[in-house]
């Protein structure tokens, strides 16, 4: 059997934990997860988790913040008034939304906080700031 490498698509069960051990996402009772090596697909650090491995073999591995999302940045924190929102959209903190920035290009925010007249808006990710802990099964190299 060969081992992963750049290049290769291969196919994954993972789970993925916060460093108290809570899970932020898993493929555990699903379909592996199939991504091609090198190309950017997943965060650096669950790529370089993946390299070496033989198909049946499994790692467990810390990917910092700085290999997954990055630093927590304040600047991507922002009010809006309140009136830039469509009147019939029920704000809720925590939810998602999709936004435009004037040259077009479209971003993901989460809304932190909902004032009467403001609503506090957060670009980063939500797992920005933390270190990650993956278990990785290689399950197939294409």
């Amino acid at each position: 059997m060969a081992a992963a490498k750049s290049g290769d698509t291969v196919k994954v069960h993972y789970t993925g934990m916060l460093e108290d051990g809570q899970i932020f996402d898993t493929t555990e009772g699903d379909e592996p997860f199939e991504f091609t090596i090198g190309e950017g697909e997943v965060i650096a650090g669950f790529e370089e988790a993946v390299v070496g491995l033989e198909p049946g073999q499994s790692r467990s591995a810390k990917v910092t913040s700085e290999e997954a999302y990055g630093p927590y940045r304040d600047d991507l924190l922002a009010d809006f008034p309140r009136s830039e929102f469509p009147d019939d959209l029920d704000l809720e903190e925590g939810q998602a939304l999709e936004i435009e920035d004037p040259s077009g290009q479209r971003t993901l925010v989460r809304i932190v906080e909902v004032k009467d007249d403001a609503v506090t808006l957060d670009g980063n990710h939500p797992l920005a700031g933390q270190d990650l802990m993956f278990e990785v099964e290689l399950v197939e190299v294409a």
